[in-house]
């Protein structure tokens, strides 16, 4: 599909608060096949989502320590994380010290997790993920670890608002971008 058709059946799917303010924009070189271009997402006319740019205000890890070491990333911990810590040590351990555990744990699944969707993003890419977006249920794009269907899926028209608020504590556990781009769409209610 062409950059042009797609653009449009992307828009087509924006929640009618957004229409306007988000845009999909890409660069190609015609005569240097060997750069693939660069997709970007911008709002209020601000470049907001392109991984190649160090100005944008969205935060690109590195390194599985700095999400550790974030104290914006919450997460939440079942009673069935801090049993699992339990019974993975047959010991006596207090209970505050069980909690701690368990957060460690949780917080090094997250952040293979975030680093693992934190891939190049490249016109080539978006394009991939744009037409697997255009082909599946939005449950399936919300689900997904991927970050690119994660941001489609939360600008998209068919989410509502319940079933964004019903999202909060899962969105606390993904990549930056994704959270704006839910704060952005929670906002527009």
């Amino acid at each position: 599909m062409s950059w042009s058709k797609l653009k449009q059946n992307l828009e087509s799917f924006l929640a009618p608060a957004l229409q306007g303010k988000v845009e999909y924009r890409a660069t190609s070189y015609r005569y240097a096949p060997d750069k693939s271009g660069n997709c970007y997402i911008t709002v209020d006319k601000k470049n907001i989502l392109n991984m190649k740019d160090t100005t944008t205000p969205i935060r690109w890890y590195q390194t599985e320590q700095e999400i550790k070491n974030n104290p914006n990333i919450d997460v939440p911990l079942t009673a069935e994380d801090i049993e699992a810590v339990r019974q993975g040590n047959n010991s006596n351990i207090p209970e505050d010290r069980l909690q701690v555990i368990a957060r460690n744990r949780k917080l090094s699944e997250c952040a293979k997790d975030i680093l693992s969707a934190q891939a190049a993003l490249s016109k080539s890419n978006f394009d991939t993920v744009a037409n697997r977006f255009l082909a599946r249920p939005i449950d399936e794009s919300l689900d997904s670890p991927d970050i690119m269907l994660n941001i489609l899926a939360l600008i998209d028209r068919r989410v509502g608002k319940k079933r964004l608020q019903n999202m909060s504590d899962a969105v606390k556990l993904k990549h930056p971008a994704v959270q704006y781009f839910y704060e952005l769409r929670r906002r527009s209610f």
